[in-house]
């Protein structure tokens, strides 16, 4: 998987928490700086260590699936990114203008379920995996920082979009997986 990819999938990842992001922004009366910094480490640490153990949890049985493992990547994309479609067109979730360590954490971990996911993929791809959670996991800080700001500015106009974009670029990736596998030998 190259650099491109990687962010592609990086930038996916992190529209959950963008779209939470924007409603935690959405939420807050006078923004600080300490409210896009909390969004940003909570979310990108946790958009980070997931697929982390997601591989963690992959190379253990990578022996045992190796001659499936396009189909599990290609199965596991396209539903994590099919849930995030389907999100999209949902009802908004209610607003919470809290910060605080048992709001966020819970929030994280929902956020950060499907990166687990991944991870998983990660374990049969040729991936740098340091490099791919730290990608994720910046990418993820910038666009959740970027979302408690934009929330706060412009509301929850681009919430259902962000999650749109997100869930497709994740199918495609899928997609691209599967084709690279079963006809260029990927």
């Amino acid at each position: 998987m190259g650099i491109l990819e990687l962010l592609f999938l990086a930038v996916g990842l992190s529209m959950d928490a963008f779209a939470v992001s924007v409603c935690k922004g959405l939420s807050v009366g006078k923004l600080k700086i300490k409210h896009c910094a909390t969004a940003g480490l909570y979310f990108g640490g946790f958009q980070a260590l997931m697929p982390l153990l997601g591989w963690l949890l992959g190379k253990q049985f990578e022996g045992l699936i190796k001659s499936i493992d396009h189909w599990i990547a290609f199965v596991l994309l396209v539903l994590i990114g099919a849930n995030m479609v389907r999100e999209s067109f949902g009802k908004d979730e209610d607003l919470n203008d809290s910060f605080s360590f048992k709001v966020m954490l819970p929030l994280a971990i929902a956020t950060s379920i499907d990166a687990l996911a991944v991870g998983v993929t990660f374990a049969f791809l040729d991936v740098n995996i340091f490099f791919a959670v730290s990608l994720i996991g910046v990418t993820t800080f910038l666009f959740s920082a970027a979302g408690v700001k934009i929330g706060n500015v412009f509301g929850t106009k681009y919430k259902s979009k962000a999650e749109l974009a997100g869930g497709i670029i994740l199918i495609l990736l899928g997609i691209k997986i599967l084709i690279e596998h079963l006809f260029f030998g990927g």
